[in-house]
């Protein structure tokens, strides 16, 4: 298949600026040759929709698109009947609950507070599967010889991926796209004359283990593309519909060949073709549930298609309808929010140049910026689905995906930070991720809290993740089919044994209502999700019996993928806490009232001065483990930020300031996320959003621009590790953004809506960004503000302004340590502080 890239000729003319396509807002990506077929997570580069993703090389005489579909998995009923979720079966329950017992009573009694495993409450995972590539489209010209001018780029601003290039005294224009309002990919081609001929075609011969589909003519114009995500698995379906345009009163034509379980469609004479596909599975969402015995199965999607695909193509002028509505589309979602850091862009220096001559402390803020818009527009191409944005957007290939491109991310962080920028910009993106929480997790996660816990409300599920360095990076993790046991197969504790992943991702249910005051939504959807997580914890939360402190702890518990199974672990204290927290802000209940007050708030001070990640003071100094799960009330909580002593009291009298150095020695003896255990991308971006709340601009941009120069590729895709081969993982690339803007502003949360909501304007920003601005960034509350400084720290103006079902709070503005202003929230209300 390598053999479809197109050696480039001796006489290559040498291209000194940005394409004639280059958005002049500089919000683009691009480059002087085609990436390389071989190193798809550093030179492809994505378009998606959310329902379909697409990633290219950029060719010349024959593209190679590699296609997904958000739903395709392997694994999972659609493999094996007998799939249940990683559950124990309900015979399973009394001992289970029996061996909960014993477990608990031998880390108490422990001298060390800590045991070795729990594999009694483990199971096997089962037909676990993966998300897995889709196969590959080839779009092939009958042409040869040198070829000049060449572009490719991908507008950020536009949601489009270009090719341009000179060859045979014709010039040449590829665009591709994925639309939502369409629920299609478009690939445009057109040329200054008369085409030669062009053949599509379809393969899943580079998609190493995918069973081999049939390809078939749908009819005269249109491939018709039928396969299983394994044998036996889900079944898929692509319909590609070419239409073509002539130039002048020329005719051009259209055919579909067929040979076998294969066929091809062939252009002759056109000056303009369109290839439009849609694609999708049998996979439902809404049959994850007891009701349809957690089958997930759903209708032949060919109907579906069908009908997408007619309208889309209706007539062969519909190129330009559906690239504008497109545009309009993709706008609508990143319009609201702008970021301005100074930069000038340059319109001479291609990305993969910017990004190799980028170096830590020094940056580029251009380059930054991009990355920043990238994020946003990663994320508004592969969240706005029927499934949430995975451990790869929807982007990824072959027939297993690293750390199976989690159907819903690792649950003990790289989801969450997935999400971490979408309600303070302003994104309308989250709605399916609160989806899969309802469909997937809650009717499977009930049984388990039945079976596993012996907890009859509620419902719970667990990290499923396993890290690259214990074992192969392509084992499971959470997926599409509602599993939420915990998963056994050896010593797992240290990354299955964290039943708080529910709590964890109450925040962004919290969060979407407090940003937006949606209430119809919350009392929906919002409210239930919330409540049932925190009826799980109110039962699951026990008496400290190690340390007679009459509070209530998680036991065992590990802190995320550290090996200690042990009681009260800093994390698992903390989440619980805000989740209560939120449930008494949504609707007050005395049994969280109360349970809340007899809680440990996971917030010790230790024998070296740091925030203990455990309750028994057993830290390591040396420890520079990935994961900061002990400092997530830093960031993206508040139970350290803005740690209260008269609700969050315990024995050692701790003030907010011995709280907030005892956190910074942690996050200091952490490292700088590059250490034994991994030298990834997200380790970096949250120790800098750790070191941006603390107002540490100096350290702050030194590990941005860290994550910068070390983890994120020439596409500008982020990497799990930049050495060997290098792995895709996108939630660096969703972390970035947000902890570039809590370097701009920051807008934790607190316990009680009586508190006063503090807003901190530039706390930590950085000397190189030297001017800038941000426009529509959306608080809590419903209220949203707009802000420019320069030269630096000056700012400049500053206006806050309230949305019509705004909530009446107390807030205060703050600026370099000193309070800008105070005043009452009045919906509707516009303030120009600055």
């Amino acid at each position: 298949m390598a053999d479809v890239q197109v050696a480039f000729a001796a006489t290559l003319s040498t291209v000194v600026a940005a394409p004639p396509a280059f958005p002049s807002s500089g919000n683009c990506l691009w480059y002087k040759q085609p990436g390389r077929f071989d190193d798809w997570a550093s030179d492809w580069l994505p378009v998606g929709n959310g329902f379909l993703a697409a990633t290219l090389l950029g060719e010349t005489v024959q593209e190679v698109t590699q296609l997904n579909i958000e739903s395709l998995w392997s694994g999972g009923p659609f493999q094996d009947p007998s799939y249940n979720g990683g559950n124990k079966q309900p015979s399973e329950q009394a001992a289970t609950a029996e061996a909960m017992q014993e477990i608990r009573q031998s880390i108490f009694e422990s001298d060390s507070g800590t045991i070795d495993n729990i594999e009694q409450l483990t199971t096997d995972a089962g037909a676990y599967g993966s998300y897995i590539g889709a196969g590959y489209f080839l779009a092939s010209l009958d042409l040869s010889g040198p070829v000049s001018d060449y572009f490719r780029w991908l507008d950020l601003d536009s949601a489009v991926h270009g090719t341009q290039w000179t060859q045979g005294n014709m010039t040449f224009i590829r665009e591709t796209f994925c639309s939502h309002p369409a629920e299609a990919c478009i690939q445009h081609i057109n040329a200054s004359s008369a085409l030669p001929a062009l053949t599509f075609a379809y393969s899943v011969a580079p998609e190493s283990g995918i069973p081999t589909p049939t390809i078939a003519c749908f009819d005269n114009s249109t491939l018709q593309i039928t396969g299983n995500a394994s044998d036996p698995g889900m079944a898929f379906e692509f319909l590609a519909r070419v239409t073509a345009l002539a130039s002048g009163d020329a005719a051009s034509s259209v055919s579909c060949t067929s040979s076998g379980a294969n066929a091809t469609l062939t252009v002759n004479g056109a000056q303009d073709i369109t290839l439009t596909w849609v694609g999708g599975t049998n996979y439902d969402m809404d049959a994850g549930d007891a009701a349809h015995d957690f089958s997930f199965q759903g209708a032949d999607p060919h109907d579906a298609l069908l009908t997408l695909l007619t309208p889309a193509t209706a007539s062969s002028a519909s190129f330009d309808s559906l690239r504008t509505a497109h545009a309009e589309d993709f706008t609508s979602i990143i319009s609201q929010f702008a970021l301005d850091l100074g930069q000038t862009p340059d319109f001479d220096t291609p990305t993969d140049v910017l990004k190799e001559q980028y170096t830590t402390d020094v940056g580029n803020t251009y380059l930054e910026w991009v990355l920043f818009n990238y994020g946003r527009f990663l994320l508004a191409t592969s969240a706005r689905g029927v499934l949430p944005a995975n451990l790869q957007g929807k982007w990824g290939k072959d027939s297993s995906n690293p750390w199976s491109a989690d159907g819903c991310a690792d649950s003990n962080i790289n989801i969450q930070m997935n999400y971490w920028f979408a309600e303070l910009t302003g994104m309308d993106v989250v709605t399916p991720l609160f989806d899969y929480f309802e469909k997937t997790w809650v009717p499977r996660g009930s049984q388990t809290a039945q079976v596993l816990y012996n907890i009859s409300e509620g419902w719970v599920t667990h990290n499923e993740g396993i890290a690259m360095h214990e074992i192969e990076y392509y084992s499971p993790a959470n997926q599409i089919f509602g599993h939420t046991g915990m998963k056994g197969g050896g010593n797992t504790a240290s990354w299955a044994d964290y039943p708080e992943s529910n709590a964890w991702m109450m925040f962004h249910v919290w969060d979407h209502f407090d940003f937006t005051q949606d209430v119809a939504w919350f009392k929906a959807q919002g409210w239930p999700l919330l409540k049932s997580a925190a009826q799980f914890h109110l039962q699951k939360l026990v008496p400290d019996l190690r340390f007679n402190d009459s509070t209530l702890v998680v036991s065992p518990c590990n802190s995320p993928e550290q090996v200690p199974i042990t009681l009260g672990c800093a994390h698992a204290q903390q989440v619980i806490w805000q989740l209560f927290n939120a449930v008494e802000k949504g609707f007050p209940a005395s049994e969280v009232t109360s349970k809340r007050a007899q809680m440990d708030k996971g917030v010790h001070v230790g024998s070296w001065g740091q925030l203990q990640e455990w309750k028994v003071d057993m830290d390591s100094p040396t420890d520079t483990h990935r994961h900061l799960s002990h400092l997530i009330g830093l960031y993206p909580g508040y139970a350290i930020t803005g740690y209260n002593p008269s609700v969050q009291a315990t024995a050692q009298n701790l003030t907010q300031e011995q709280v907030l150095a005892a956190a910074e020695t942690s996050l200091i003896h952490r490292g700088n996320g590059t250490g034994p255990d991994a030298d990834s991308g997200w380790e970096k971006v949250w120790r800098a959003a750790c070191w941006a709340q603390l107002q540490n601009a100096t350290e702050f941009y030194h590990e941005l621009s860290y994550a910068v120069e070390r983890n994120f590729a020439q596409n500008l895709f982020s990497q799990y590790s930049p050495s060997g081969d290098p792995i895709f993982q996108i939630d660096a690339n969703f972390g970035y953004p947000a902890a570039l803007l809590n370097g701009l502003i920051q807008t934790p949360d607190s316990a009680s809506l009586s508190d006063i909501f503090t807003v901190s304007v530039l706390p930590a920003l950085p000397a190189q960004w030297k001017s800038g601005s941000i426009r529509g960034a959306r608080l809590r509350g419903g209220l949203s503000v707009s802000f420019s400084w320069g030269p630096m720290p000056t700012l400049t103006s500053l206006t806050v302004s309230a949305d019509a079902n705004a909530s009446p709070r107390k807030v205060r503005v703050v600026h370099g340590g000193k309070e800008l202003a105070a005043f009452n929230v009045k919906p509707g209300m516009r303030m120009q502080i600055v």
